[in-house]
């Protein structure tokens, strides 16, 4: 999905913005139509939003769908970013030279990638390949619920400028979907991306029938890694985004009532025998699991560090999920409590 919104800018300049969603699913039908609204009645954004695939959601009239990505972006200054993670260096690589030098970018992918030289978060891959300063979104929002003007939160991410984060908080805001910023991209995207990974392990435990009180530990024991391999990954993610909706509530919401929890579920529920492959194919109508990738990224990462010890729930789910342990494994590690201080400089997260 491509879609382009138009929206106007700066007022002391009377500069106009004008957005292009590139995405696809829930998520990205979902962006369009609060982006869509909201550019309706900012001044400082034109009047036109292009959009390649949104089903099922009634947008507004300033929303064009156009299947052609080069044209979507061409005239754009606000990128919105909102794809599968491990389509992204693809689009950015098709888009290199093709957006404006003054664009803004806004990440909605919860995933990474994994180099030689270790992770790359989405938002950083976006800058290094087109140039451009990108922010996060990222929070507990599940697609469904927004589309139906529930009430929920959102976290933007920003390295610099606050002015820039204002912009993109005003344009995703509404009385029903609360949006903050907060000065931390990394740990609002690994929050972000990690959650995922817990929610395997939740739908595990869901599938087994083991309970509330093991879901309960599952989610803490996960939430510990999430902030420890975070700041190991990065010495600049505060403790304190955590607490915002990018962090624990978005984990909660996850392991409730998220895709990678459903299927998870039903991955123990036939005893690991039919794969994620394809039960993501009976069960999600052509969206796509980000659950099971980055397992496997985070995976890498840990074993190139030797570090799968120190992190028992992210490497059991990886086991689990590539058939090397049976679901049932999800709680038998717990009895090992890993010592962070092992690994030189995280003494304090221990």
């Amino acid at each position: 999905m491509s879609p382009t919104t138009a929206i106007d800018g700066n007022s002391s300049t009377n500069k106009k913005f004008k957005v292009t969603v590139v995405g696809s699913g829930n998520w990205g039908s979902v962006a369009a139509k609060l982006i869509g609204s909201n550019t309706l009645k900012l001044s400082s954004f034109h009047d036109e939003e292009n959009v390649k695939y949104l089903p099922g959601i009634k947008l507004g009239r300033n929303v064009v769908a156009d299947p052609d990505l080069v044209n979507a972006v061409k005239d754009a200054n606000m990128l919105v970013f909102v794809t599968p993670h491990q389509f992204m260096e693809g689009i950015c690589r098709r888009l290199v030279g093709k957006v404006r030098s003054d664009a803004e970018a806004i990440s909605l992918i919860k995933g990474m990638e994994v180099k030689m030289e270790g992770p790359c978060m989405i938002s950083s891959l976006i800058s290094e390949l087109l140039g451009i300063n990108c922010c996060v979104l990222m929070g507990a929002n599940i697609a469904n619920e927004i589309a139906k003007e529930m009430f929920s939160e959102a976290t933007v991410g920003y390295r610099e400028h606050r002015e820039v984060a204002e912009r993109w908080v005003n344009l995703f805001s509404t009385t029903y979907f609360i949006v903050s910023p907060v000065q931390d991209v990394e740990g609002v995207e690994l929050c972000g991306t990690l959650k995922n990974v817990v929610a395997l392990a939740a739908g595990f435990v869901d599938g087994l029938d083991m309970g509330n009180n093991t879901k309960a530990a599952i989610m803490r024991i996960g939430l510990r890694e999430m902030r420890v391999f975070s700041k190991l990954m990065f010495s600049s993610v505060k403790d304190n985004t955590f607490f915002e909706s990018c962090g624990v509530a978005d984990l909660i919401t996850t392991c409730l009532g998220g895709r990678n929890r459903k299927v998870a579920e039903a991955f123990a529920r036939n005893g690991g025998k039919r794969s994620f492959d394809e039960l993501e194919a009976e069960m999600l109508q052509g969206q796509k699991l980000q659950g099971v990738s980055t397992a496997k990224e985070v995976y890498e990462v840990l074993s190139k560090r030797g570090w799968q010890e120190l992190f028992p729930l992210f490497t059991t789910v990886h086991e689990i999920t590539i058939g090397h342990l049976p679901p049932s494994a999800i709680v038998e590690y717990s009895e090992h409590t890993p010592n962070f201080s092992l690994v030189e400089g995280s003494a304090q997260y221990y």
